[in-house]
């Protein structure tokens, strides 16, 4: 993490679950040990029942949680206001144009209270930790919050400090990515009027990165985004390049998400964009190339060999009518991956895996097309386990699940639920994906605490519709 948490840390503590998921399989009886940072001191499977004592007895099965690799927060208040067509053509640019209304009206306070709920809801979806994409950085009328380039405060990024004030609320982790947006397309080299709250360069960029690592908020680290190829000048992105030689933070940028944006880079360029980041050298481990939805196995091989990851958000690039990934291309290569959830019309992670892997049956024409017949015949398992690897990666954390070191976050399967109700153990993680439990997660653990009380939840849900109110009030 880039930055320490201040806030005290709860005591060391214990518990024991009948079954989690361990390296890839569900283990019996396993201690839990939280150490006074909020990590994983102990994991330890084949441990007996423990009597009445300080160990906490978990009543069900535990998962890891996920990170949920690609947000952005302001979304949420736009959920369910884009679902009707008023016009012959509707796809994501006519999409973006109507999202853009909500991205000029949307306050500090308002963006607050929309990401409070947003991650109360994530939490409770299974994801314990965020990759905000974050490029509502000025005043509604594209002015600076601060006038002092120098000014690092909380002050100068109140965007910023809201969405890192909304996960600490929660118990959200985040990781902060500050993106670099400077142009309207590759032959635009300038802003449109509707884009006048997310114009930054490289510096500011990293001046935000930098204040955000100083705010020392718990669970909160930051790197980089860069919003797209079509918004960035290639100058920039070397000059990015450059400055970030040294750090080991993250470094996300949209990709190949529609063909027009794919048409328009090579009209550009003369390379399609994957193979463009490929060809420049910009790609290595701490790249993250959010939805890659049209790669070809040449640059498949290419993001491959760099050792970069992939965001998926099927969710969205489904509302959006983006197109499908070429997943099984992408498993074979051994490209981490990781799950996003977007634009929120989903926020949970099994819902995400199911339609992941549904797009791909549909046009395949094949069932279980993520499995690995004689290595690991559970699509579940193998998309999990991908996910999970993955999205530590995506948020330039170094350890993640149910092992030692890693930030102490668990869930707490609800057997109870009518789609996980007697079910064999081994077949729980398929059932939690495919039989789409209504609320699969009874408890949420994050740096060895329980959150997501019904009480906060209620209250900030309360906030959420009240500003949903005030920013769609005719």
């Amino acid at each position: 993490m880039n930055s320490a948490a201040t806030t005290a840390r709860p005591p060391a503590r214990s518990f024991w679950a009948p079954t989690a998921w361990l390296n890839g399989a569900w283990a019996p009886g396993v201690l839990l040990r939280v150490d006074a940072q909020g990590r994983w001191a102990e994991v330890q499977p084949h441990t007996p029942a423990p009597a009445e004592g300080d160990i906490e007895r978990l009543p069900g099965p535990v998962l890891p949680a996920l990170v949920n690799a690609h947000s952005h927060a302001f979304q949420r208040a736009f959920v369910g206001l884009a679902e009707r067509r008023d016009s012959a053509h509707d796809d994501f640019w006519s999409w973006r144009d109507r999202m853009y209304g909500v991205a000029l009206r949307i306050s500090p306070e308002q963006l607050r209270a929309v990401a409070e709920h947003l991650y109360g809801e994530l939490l409770a979806g299974g994801y314990t930790h965020t990759c905000e994409f974050h490029y509502l950085h000025h005043a509604p009328d594209g002015s600076p919050y601060s006038r002092n380039s120098a000014d690092d405060s909380a002050e100068s990024w109140p965007m910023s400090r809201a969405l890192a004030e909304a996960a600490a609320a929660t118990g959200m982790g985040l990781t902060l990515l500050p993106v670099l947006y400077e142009r309207a397309g590759f032959q635009q080299p300038a802003l449109r009027r509707d884009q006048r709250r997310f114009a930054t360069n490289v510096q500011s960029v990293l001046s935000q990165r930098d204040a955000i690592r100083a705010w020392g908020l718990p669970n909160l680290s930051a790197g980089v985004a860069v919003h797209s190829l079509r918004a960035a000048r290639a100058e920039s992105l070397h000059e990015l390049a450059a400055a970030l030689q040294g750090d080991s933070g993250p470094v996300h940028i949209h990709v190949a998400e529609q063909t027009a944006e794919v048409d328009d880079c090579l009209a550009a360029t003369g390379l399609r964009p994957i193979a463009w980041l490929a060809q420049q050298g910009l790609l290595d481990a701490r790249w993250q190339l959010v939805h890659a939805t049209h790669a070809t196995p040449e640059e498949i091989q290419a993001v491959a060999a760099r050792g970069a990851g992939v965001v998926l958000c099927p969710s969205t690039e489904a509302n959006l009518g983006d197109g499908l990934c070429d997943l099984p291309g992408w498993l074979a290569a051994g490209v981490p991956l990781s799950l996003g959830s977007d634009s929120q019309v989903t926020r949970q992670w099994p819902e995400e895996l199911r339609w992941l892997e549904y797009g791909q049956r549909l046009v395949l024409r094949q069932r279980n097309v993520a499995a690995a017949p004689g290595r690991q015949p559970a699509t579940a398992a193998r998309l999990f386990e991908r996910v999970l690897a993955g999205g530590a990666a995506a948020a330039g954390l170094s350890r993640w699940g149910l092992q030692v070191g890693a930030r102490a976050d668990l869930l707490l399967l609800d057997t109870t639920d009518e789609a996980l109700q007697g079910l064999p153990p081994d077949r729980l993680l398929d059932a939690t994906v495919f039989a789409s439990a209504q609320r699969p997660f009874l408890r949420t653990l994050v740096a060895g605490r329980w959150v997501g009380d019904a009480a906060t939840r209620q209250a900030a849900a309360r906030r959420h519709a009240a500003t949903l109110h005030e920013l769609w009030r005719e």
